[in-house]
């Protein structure tokens, strides 16, 4: 019988937490991902695997963000990577850029609206989209 491990590994695959990932295409090294689940016995944790999509970026710009260069793990990466054994993955900056965006975007079109759940709901909303779009990008969707 297999003992029960106690934790995750975050494995250094070149992905990292952030927006800012340098310039260009941030990539996974794939054949060091794949050497290591028969190493270890822990589940594999995908540090930063947002996507930071483009429109998600000039909408929050469009609203006054600034951001400086920003790019993502792209989605055939993020595929590859679970069907390789990654087993958790960090992908907050997509949720934290859409709920900012629609904050931004809530107050330009209503400045004189004070009371915050009227800018909460629209921002609530845009991250619970990120999750389910996540969700199923992950292969998870409909699986709880």
């Amino acid at each position: 019988m297999a003992q029960a491990t106690t934790g995750y590994l975050a494995v250094a695959v070149g992905t990292s937490h952030g927006a800012y990932k340098g310039k260009g295409r941030p990539l996974i090294d794939f054949p060091r991902l794949e050497r290591i689940p028969g190493l270890v016995e822990a589940p594999l944790v995908l540090h930063g695997a947002s996507s930071v999509p483009p429109e998600l970026i000039q909408r929050f710009r469009a609203a006054g963000g600034e951001i400086g260069e920003a790019a993502g793990i792209h989605p055939e990466d993020i595929r590859k990577a679970i069907a390789m054994g990654i087993a958790k993955i960090n992908t907050d900056t997509d949720l934290r850029l859409a709920f900012t965006a629609l904050l931004r975007e809530g107050f330009q079109k209503n400045p004189k609206e004070f009371d915050p759940r009227k800018h909460l709901g629209p921002a609530r909303e845009a991250v619970k989209e990120g999750v389910k779009s996540r969700m199923e990008l992950f292969g998870s969707a409909g699986k709880a």
